[in-house]
């Protein structure tokens, strides 16, 4: 389908089944409100846009439902999870790792998760595991709170990415 068709089709759905339609891209119910309330959209971009200017205003409990759609870094969802495509996709660098490499990685999250009470997020698209590490362990020195807004970077990116999957089919 073509993006003009898929952003067609995605702007005249209900709001129930356009935001059912975003939960897939980010968990965050509030965003996925925002979003299915800011249509009908223009182009991808300009739901692109959006969707960064929607996170930036997120609070950090919204942020946190956000993260709950997303697995480990290195771990897969089950089939049935709304993004388990995407999150597979995303993070395919990791598979071509090693074993060492997916075990520190592992014990890392454990860490992150110790530290910040909440999943590590980054945007995984086109890096491997060996790279994911090292942001990772770069980013356990920050201050929770610097965290956060770490966080809301990635979410962005992450989202502009599935909404570019989304409305205008780019792999």
């Amino acid at each position: 389908m073509m993006e003009a068709d898929r952003l067609i089709s995605f702007n005249e759905l209900s709001a129930r089944d356009a935001e059912r339609a975003l939960l897939e891209c980010c968990s965050a119910p509030s965003w996925a409100e925002q979003m299915a309330a800011g249509r009908p959209y223009g182009a991808a971009r300009d739901a692109i846009r959006q969707s960064s200017a929607i996170v930036a205003g997120l609070t950090v409990a919204d942020l946190a439902e956000g993260l709950a759609g997303h697995p480990r870094i290195g771990e897969r969802q089950a089939p049935a999870a709304p993004d388990a495509d995407w999150s597979g996709r995303e993070q395919s660098g990791v598979d071509a790792d090693d074993a060492a490499t997916k075990r520190a990685l592992a014990e890392a999250n454990v860490a992150y998760e110790q530290r910040f009470g909440h999943i590590y997020l980054v945007f995984a698209s086109g890096r491997t595991g060996k790279e994911l590490l090292a942001l990772l362990r770069e980013r356990l020195q920050n201050e929770p709170e610097d965290e956060w807004q770490v966080v809301r970077t990635e979410l962005q990116k992450i989202n502009a990415l599935r909404l570019e999957r989304l409305l205008a089919g780019s792999p």
